[in-house]
């Protein structure tokens, strides 16, 4: 199961986006870190187009091994279009799912979940697919 959550623009800079904008050493502290360049719109970073794109949480672990796992949400563009490798968000007979798309030679279309547990899904002829968007980005909680 996916939730689909509508993306809003963030425009309030908070002291942690400040503490993002100057960089968290992990070694020694730099000598540029009281340098201050301004503040950081994610929105710029993460997102091409802004009337297409929607976060959408996601529910098992089928795509793991892709780094995407239970209760992250994915960034998920849907002005682009797919390509053979893409991890997709799909409709498949009714049922949004989250996959990698492979188009194979002879045209056949495989939902491939990149987690061994899980197999491939052969979509079939008869079967109705629309692929809803791409995903770009897997926001993961540490």
């Amino acid at each position: 199961m996916l939730t689909v959550l509508a993306l809003a623009p963030q425009r309030e800079v908070s002291e942690l986006a400040l503490l993002a904008l100057t960089g968290v050493s992990a070694g020694f502290p730099s000598p540029a870190q009281d340098y201050y360049d301004g503040p950081i719109d994610l929105n710029l970073h993460l997102i091409k187009d802004a009337t297409s794109t929607f976060v959408v949480r996601v529910a098992g672990d089928s795509m793991e091994n892709a780094g995407i796992s239970n209760g992250d949400e994915v960034i998920v563009d849907r002005s682009l279009t797919a390509r053979d490798g893409n991890v997709i968000v799909a409709i498949l007979d009714g049922e949004l799912t989250i996959k990698r798309l492979r188009l194979t030679g002879n045209g056949t279309v495989i939902l491939q979940a990149d987690n061994p547990a899980y197999p491939d899904i052969a979509v079939p002829a008869l079967s109705e697919l629309s692929i809803w968007g791409v995903v770009t980005r897997c926001l993961h909680r540490v």
